[in-house]
């Protein structure tokens, strides 16, 4: 098991590390998690997406994490904060924010709780200027949650997926600047 790297009231968040594959293929790659993220997909993509997450910490300090109850020790998720690397927003490079939780725990504010953490973290410690978050139009609570984080929508930086279906698109953008984060109560 890797060290914390924040932690929460309910939660522990830590860095991904080599036994976490099958307890994420378990409990997050699932039809009703991945359901806006592409579907559920293959080991290998999974595997690939926790090694970038550990490159990702040893480049620059941050990265994907798993959240733990900390009640109970559970696996109840993944968050955390990346660089875009999708290669058709307009915004690459930009500090981005993202989070699963897995179904059984969903309703119970863990992506907010966790989110606020690494939105926190990304600025005090990473200094990122600003912080953006990505969904489909269509993931309503998704974008939901990004608006009650406090992030405005940035129709500009919007862009159309040809790999996701006509009622998927266009890919949105919620963004929200240092300075508006520091004012936030």
């Amino acid at each position: 098991m890797t060290a914390p790297v924040l932690t929460t009231d309910r939660l522990i968040l830590r860095q991904i590390g080599e036994d976490d594959l099958d307890p994420h293929m378990t409990l997050l790659n699932t039809p009703a998690v991945m359901r806006w993220l592409g579907g559920v997909q293959p080991r290998a993509v999974i595997a690939a997406k926790h090694a970038a997450s550990r490159a990702g910490f040893a480049a620059e300090g941050f990265g994907f994490m798993i959240m733990e109850e900390r009640a109970t020790g559970e696996f109840v998720g993944h968050c955390g904060l990346r660089r875009i690397i999708h290669p058709l927003a307009p915004n690459p490079g930009d500090h981005e924010i993202g989070w699963l939780v897995r179904e059984d725990r969903w309703r119970r504010g863990y992506a907010f709780e966790a989110m606020r953490a690494v939105m926190d973290w990304g600025f005090a410690v990473h200094r990122a200027p600003h912080i953006v978050a990505m969904t489909c139009h269509a993931n309503e609570g998704s974008w939901r949650l990004m608006e009650k984080l406090g992030m405005r929508r940035r129709d500009d930086l919007a862009f159309h997926n040809p790999a996701d279906p006509p009622e998927e698109n266009p890919t949105i953008q919620y963004a929200i600047s240092r300075a508006e984060w520091e004012s936030l109560p």
